[in-house]
């Protein structure tokens, strides 16, 4: 089964959301710049949530990239994936709105760890369908990136109630984690270029 349709389908779902959170901005009565001071803190949250969801498509890019085989369980882990991320605008609103409070905050970051588990769930589907030698399952390994994020998703929910700005802290300190695309599978590619590179000189030679 093919991968087009299922990277299409994610691409448009994406710019979709982003257009949603761009869209719940609203823009002050007054002609005042000071009336843009109250949006600090949502401005905040779409600035945040926007750098999320560039995070899940970088990603998602990547790992798709490598990937050879569709099954139905990978195309119904990707809407299970697709379903808690077309949730980011509402919470990312409602948190801004109300000034990082302590609930809207918590459930912010439960958003993200359904999210980042539903991500893993995406990844193990894959690996199910291509096996764990795959160039997905090489570069992978022991996934050490994806249970410090879920770790941390879990350490900030809680606090949150107590302490909101700690929790947005942390949320920003797990984005920044991923913000460059996943080298792991970068890195994987490169070396199996490489190597498939030197096995056709070599042939040549011969």
């Amino acid at each position: 089964m093919g991968k087009g349709r299922i990277e299409a389908f994610s691409d448009g779902v994406l710019a979709i959301i982003i257009t949603i959170m761009v869209l719940e901005m609203k823009t002050p009565s007054s002609v005042r710049l000071g009336a843009l001071r109250p949006l600090g803190p949502v401005f905040l949250s779409y600035a945040l949530s926007y750098l999320y969801i560039g995070i899940y498509w970088n990603n998602h890019h990547h790992m798709l990239y490598v990937t050879r085989r569709i099954s139905g369980r990978v195309m119904w882990a990707n809407l299970h994936l697709l379903f808690w991320l077309s949730l980011v605008p509402f919470v990312t609103r409602w948190m801004g709105d109300s000034h990082f409070a302590p609930g809207p905050t918590m459930l912010y970051g439960v958003i993200l760890l359904l999210a980042g588990l539903a991500y893993w769930l995406l990844q193990r589907a894959i690996l199910l369908a291509e096996g764990g030698s795959s160039t997905l399952g090489t570069a992978v390994g022991r996934d050490r990136k994806t249970k410090v994020s879920l770790l941390l998703y879990a350490v900030a929910i809680p606090l949150a109630l107590v302490q909101p700005w700690i929790a947005g802290i942390l949320y920003g300190a797990c984005a920044l984690l991923w913000l460059v695309p996943d080298r792991r599978i970068e890195r994987e590619i490169s070396r199996t270029t490489s190597t498939h590179g030197a096995a056709a000189d070599h042939t040549i030679d011969a």
